[in-house]
């Protein structure tokens, strides 16, 4: 059976429901959004309590990523044959499952078993809630529904730490993976009596062979990268893993280019406004994961702020954000979004150079203020950003192009916490003349320095990004 969208927009029950869903749907983006960044600050704990190395510890939190970014394209496609609305229940209550299971404290192979099924679930409600999203609100009002969104990732991805270190003060490690149970739960029961059934379906065949490469390339690159940090990148289980992925690399492309229903159709790409939004949502996240690794060491270490300090300063991002965005995506729906994207990147590029300005003696309100831009910038860009990716593309599209806008985001977030740690460790290891991976307590100058590269990396992204759009907007006119 197919329909259009239409029939969703005019049916009565669905409009009267329609911020409900967005709620359920928004939830469980924020949970699933979360679990790639409240772990980091828990990995401590879970190191002691399961009496397990530091860099097996990082698994916990490579893992879930790299599952997510090998499935969301599989499950994407697989939404648009079996409906959207399907997949986002079956993945809801997968994710609760691993949240659950993932509490329970047994050992590292039990606990990463947990947190591949969380990240399945992760991966199908990610890859379907904007394609239900754009599918349910009408062209009034679907960019501030977008930038509602944009906001539960904004915040899923930057509120971790923050969360994380609350529930650790006061309970176990096990809450900060059971706190999804009681949430996800009121967000399925609410989805229950609210989402509507399916509707919209693309009865045509899964491109199998384009999915299982496409997963191994994923894997084996970011499995490469993250175990080459901890044991070398000469080491041949690395540099086999790295052969594996320019392998399945090549089976992929020949494979979409012979396909007649590719997994992945690069003919989307041909839309100046889907391809180019894309690329501006991987560098801005690339640049707020960036963010999110160094700026912990600068507050704590380099300037001696107490973590509960360094947290509330941390926060003034995802709340700023979270006001910001339905107000622009509110603001697009009106004046149309390539502005708004632009005007947002603006802000963003500010931040970077002020945190690139700060040092050890600079004064905090620089700091704050960039962070501040920061939050505001995202807010401003994020909702116009999606709307511009899922108003390019045909409806029998629109699962895929959720899933691929969401793995755009969630490749941002692998690549900045992947070569974040690297940027900075080797440029302080070049300023320090001697191998350095970790802080220098006795040398705070080299940590600055280190921090100055990585910002200065990152102002070029969000340069590449603002020069792109502006040059999108300049052609418009």
């Amino acid at each position: 059976m197919t329909a259009t969208a239409s029939s969703y927009q005019t049916d009565p029950q669905v409009q009267q429901h329609r911020w409900l869903i967005l709620t359920a749907i928004g939830l469980l983006t924020f949970m699933s959004t979360l679990d790639g960044s409240i772990v980091n600050i828990a990995l401590p704990v879970i190191n002691r309590s399961l009496h397990i190395p530091m860099n097996q510890a990082e698994w916990i939190v490579s893992l879930y990523l790299i599952i997510i970014c090998s499935l969301i394209l599989f499950f994407g496609k697989l939404s648009d044959t079996w409906g959207k609305i399907k997949i986002f229940r079956l993945g809801s209550l997968l994710f609760i499952l691993g949240s659950l299971l993932a509490g329970w404290q047994v050992n590292l192979t039990f606990l990463l078993g947990a947190r591949a099924i969380q990240a399945i679930g992760a991966s199908m409600t990610m890859a379907t809630n904007n394609g239900i999203i754009t599918e349910i609100f009408p062209t009034t009002e679907r960019g501030r529904a977008l930038g509602l969104i944009g906001s539960f990732v904004a915040l899923g991805s930057i509120a971790g730490p923050g969360i994380g270190g609350l529930l650790l003060a006061h309970f176990s490690w096990s809450y900060i993976f059971w706190i999804n149970v009681p949430l996800g739960c009121l967000a399925v029961l609410i989805a229950y009596f609210v989402l509507p059934q399916d509707i919209t379906f693309n009865k045509v065949p899964i491109d199998k062979i384009g999915a299982l490469s496409f997963a191994i390339l994923i894997m084996t690159l970011f499995g490469g990268i993250f175990l080459g940090q901890q044991i070398g990148f000469q080491d041949p289980s690395v540099e086999l893993l790295f052969l594996w992925a320019v392998i399945s690399a090549i089976i992929f492309l020949q494979t979409e280019r012979h396909q007649r229903y590719p997994l992945l159709e690069f003919k989307l790409f041909k839309n100046p406004n889907f391809s180019l939004s894309l690329l501006c949502a991987l560098l801005i996240f690339i640049t707020n994961f960036f963010f999110n690794v160094v700026t912990p060491f600068y507050l704590e270490n380099a300037r001696q702020l107490a973590p509960n300090q360094a947290g509330y300063i941390l926060m003034i991002f995802p709340i700023i954000q979270v006001f910001a965005a339905p107000l622009a995506g509110t603001a697009s729906d009106k004046i149309g979004p390539k502005l708004i994207t632009f005007i947002g990147l603006l802000f963003i590029l500010l931040s970077q150079i002020g945190y690139f300005l700060c040092g050890l003696h600079t004064s905090l309100w620089i700091f704050i203020g960039s962070v501040a831009c920061m939050g505001l910038g995202n807010g401003i860009f994020s909702s116009p950003n999606n709307s511009l990716v899922m108003s390019s593309v045909a409806q029998k599209d629109l699962g895929i192009a959720g899933s691929i806008n969401s793995l755009s985001r969630n490749l941002g977030m692998v690549i900045g916490i992947a070569s974040a740690t690297t940027i900075l460790f080797a440029a302080m290891s070049h300023n320090y003349g001697q191998h350095v991976t970790t802080y220098l307590p006795q040398h705070p100058g080299v940590f600055i320095y280190g921090m100055h590269v990585v910002f200065f990396i990152a102002l070029g992204l969000c340069t590449l990004a603002t020069l792109l759009t502006g040059w999108r907007l300049w052609q418009k006119n």
